[in-house]
């Protein structure tokens, strides 16, 4: 029997959720299917079967600007995010990381779905091997929360993880960035915002 309260028993339930609302994405979220059957912690950093994070869409109240990090091990701008802490569901870590590494004082979840608890996208991507942490290349299970924010707040980088913090034309993300995956989100973010 399973303990509801703990955030690694929910993630099957949410991956269901998911794919019946995106079926079409099953094939891109089989790494994360196949992980499902591994019983090491789907949270734990140390697990080299891959692992949950969860990142934040913080996009405007005019719908047009979304809030990006310049990932300073990464060199590349993406969405704040990063590993989930003990006991927090990967919402609460999402939004958590979106405070740390922007300093975004005031935001809140998007009411795009019936179900508070899903994701507006999961992204399963491969992380490069880092000798530095002893750590092997690995899986990222990204769950991806949509929040809204007014963009004149002011916004501080956190330090030593990100090297800049600014808005971006949510438009122009696949032209800033070869990842393919940028255009699947910009399509969901039109469609539900």
């Amino acid at each position: 029997m399973t303990d509801e309260r703990d955030p690694a028993a929910r993630i099957p339930g949410i991956v269901q959720r998911y794919l019946a609302r995106f079926p079409e994405e099953k094939a891109r979220l089989q790494p994360l299917l196949d992980r499902l059957a591994d019983p090491a912690d789907l949270f734990a950093r140390s697990s080299m079967s891959g692992h949950v994070t969860g990142s934040a869409f913080v996009v405007d109240w005019e719908r047009d600007l979304i809030l990006l990090v310049h990932h300073a091990t990464l060199d590349r701008w993406l969405q704040p995010g990063g590993h989930v802490d003990a006991g927090e569901s990967p919402k609460d870590g999402a939004a958590r990381e979106a405070w740390e590494e922007t300093g975004l004082q005031r935001f809140v979840s998007s009411d795009w779905s019936s179900d508070p608890t899903l994701p507006l996208d999961i992204d399963p991507h491969m992380i490069p091997a880092n000798a530095r942490r002893g750590e092997r290349q690995h899986y990222h299970f990204d769950f991806r929360y949509l929040f809204l924010a007014n963009s004149a707040q002011p916004l501080k980088a956190q330090e030593g993880e990100v090297k800049s913090v600014r808005w971006w034309d949510i438009d122009a993300l696949p032209a800033n960035d070869p990842d393919p995956v940028w255009q699947l989100v910009v399509a969901k973010l039109r469609k539900v915002l």
